[in-house]
C-alpha cells in the first residue's frame, strides 16, 4: 500500500535531494506536515555540480540539514563493470542514469539506517523509470525501509499540478525559487555521463542539438585535428590513460575531458520505458564511448565467433536490467561474472584516433591472448592456413546444401 504524506507525520525520513525546486518543495511539505526530514545527496561525480556542498545551502532555507556521502569511487567503479560488459540501452546509448540509481541507493541506505529514518523519500516522476529504479532497489537492499513518493501522492499531484504552484509555494516562505530558465529540458548528471530530457525534448520536431553539452562539445564544434590516445586495459579494466596509471575516479575523469573535447559520445534515443510509454533522450557519455569503444576493439581480438555471440546476449541482459533497476538481481550477477570469464582475457594497449565525434582505430598492441593470426587472414602467399585445406571443408558443407536443393526446400 502507498505511503501519504498524512501517513508520515512523526517519522523520521530520509529525502534523496539535489537541492532542486522539486527536492525544496518536497522537504518544506513534509517538514510542514510534522515530518522530520533528513536530506541525503550522492556525490556521483556531478559535472554540473560545481560545489556538491551547495546542494547543503539550497536546502537549508526548508529546514533540512542535508548529509553529502561521497560516492564517487563506487561510481567509478560501477562505469568500469558496465564498460566491461558493454551495456548500453536502447539506441546504443550508456545508461548513465540507470547505473547511477544502483550505486546510489545501495550507498544511501546505510546512512538513511544510521540516521534513524524509517522511509526513503525520492522526488521521481510517476511516469518515469526512476521511481521504479529507487523503490526496486530499496525493496530488495533493506526490504524494512518503506518508500515514499511524493509525486505518485495524490494529495500532492493536485497542490503542485506544475513548477509554478512550487515556486508560489516556496516564495510564501521566503525560499526564493525562480522558475525562468532558459535551458527547455532537465539534466540528471553523473560521472558516467548526463541524461537530458523533458520540456522542449518531448517533441520530435525539436533537435537534439538544443542541448548545450556539459562534458564536451559537439562533434562540428570540435578541433579540426585528431588527437592520439591509448589506454591500456588489464583483464578489460582500464589501469593507464596515455601511459598514466590512474584510479577509476581520476580515469574517468580524464577520459569525459578527452572524449568530450573532441565531440565523442553524444546520442540520441527514443527508448522504450519499464511503465511501458516512450521516452525521449539526448546523451552525453564521453568517457563512457571512449573507453568503451576502445574495449570494443580489444574484444574482437580475444573473442572467437561463439564467445562473441555469447557476449553479445548477456551484454543485452545486462543492459536491460541496469534499466529494469535489477542490477542486483540474480540474473544479473550470473551473467556479469560469465562476462568476466570471457573479459579476462581482455589484455592490453589500444590507440585511437579522435576526431569530430568519431573514434578511430590505430593499433592493438601487447595482446597475448589474441586470436588474429595475420598468416591465416592473408590474401597474399604466406605460412598461414593453407588455402587447398578450404576444399575438403567445401564438400563437407555441400553435403547439407545439395541434399536441402534436391528436396526442394529451398525456396
Amino acid at each position: 500500500m502507498a505511503l501519504t504524506i498524512e501517513q508520515l507525520k512523526g517519522a523520521t525520513v530520509g529525502a534523496c535531494v539535489s537541492g532542486g525546486l522539486d527536492s525544496r518543495t518536497i522537504a518544506k511539505c513534509l517538514t510542514e506536515a510534522g515530518v522530520k526530514v533528513i536530506g541525503f545527496t550522492a556525490d556521483l561525480g556531478q559535472p554540473d555540480e560545481k560545489n556538491i556542498n551547495d546542494i547543503r545551502d539550497r536546502m537549508a532555507p526548508c529546514g533540512v540539514e542535508t548529509v553529502i556521502v561521497d560516492l564517487r569511487q563506487p561510481m567509478a567503479e560501477a562505469c568500469f563493470e558496465v564498460i566491461e560488459a558493454q551495456a548500453m540501452y536502447d539506441g546504443g546509448y550508456w545508461n548513465s542514469t540507470g547505473i547511477a540509481r544502483a550505486v546510489t541507493v545501495r550507498g544511501l541506505l546505510p546512512k538513511l539506517r544510521k540516521h534513524g529514518c524509517t522511509v526513503l523519500v525520492h522526488g521521481a516522476t510517476g511516469r518515469g523509470n526512476d521511481q521504479m529504479r529507487f523503490e526496486r532497489y530499496t525493496n530488495v537492499l533493506d526490504p524494512e525501509m518503506r518508500v515514499y513518493a511524493p509525486w505518485r501522492d495524490a494529495t500532492l499531484l493536485k497542490r503542485f499540478p506544475g513548477r509554478t504552484q512550487m515556486a508560489e509555494y516556496l516564495a510564501g516562505f521566503g525560499i526564493p525559487a525562480p522558475v525562468g530558465t532558459k535551458k527547455k529540458y532537465s539534466t540528471d548528471a553523473n560521472l558516467a555521463g548526463l541524461s537530458h530530457e523533458a520540456e522542449d525534448l518531448e517533441s520530435l520536431e525539436t533537435a537534439m542539438t538544443i542541448v548545450v553539452p556539459t562534458m564536451g562539445v559537439w562533434p562540428m564544434q570540435a578541433p579540426e585535428k585528431p588527437e592520439r590516445f591509448t589506454v591500456r586495459f588489464e583483464a578489460a579494466r582500464p589501469v593507464a590513460l596515455n601511459g598514466r596509471e590512474l584510479d577509476p575516479v581520476a580515469a574517468m575523469i580524464e577520459a569525459n575531458a578527452i572524449g568530450g573535447r573532441n565531440g565523442v559520445g553524444m546520442k540520441h534515443a527514443l527508448e522504450n520505458r519499464i511503465v511501458g510509454t516512450k521516452s525521449r533522450g539526448v546523451y552525453e557519455a564521453p568517457g563512457m564511448d571512449l573507453l568503451g569503444t576502445c574495449l570494443r576493439y580489444l574484444y574482437q581480438a580475444t573473442m572467437d565467433r561463439r564467445a562473441t555471440l555469447l557476449f553479445q546476449q548477456l551484454s543485452k541482459l545486462v543492459a536491460d536490467q541496469i534499466y529494469d533497476g535489477r542490477y542486483y538481481d540474480p540474473a544479473t550477477q550470473a551473467a556479469r561474472a560469465a562476462i568476466g570469464t570471457l573479459a579476462r582475457h581482455a589484455t592490453g594497449n589500444v590507440t585511437v584516433s579522435l576526431y569530430k565525434g568519431n573514434i578511430l582505430f590505430e593499433s592493438l598492441t601487447d595482446c597475448a591472448a589474441s586470436i588474429y593470426n595475420e598468416a591465416d587472414s592473408s590474401m597474399e602467399a604466406s605460412a598461414g592456413l593453407n588455402p587447398v585445406s578450404s576444399q575438403g571443408f567445401a564438400e563437407i558443407q555441400s553435403v547439407e546444401a545439395l541434399t536441402l536443393a534436391r528436396a526442394r526446400q529451398i525456396v
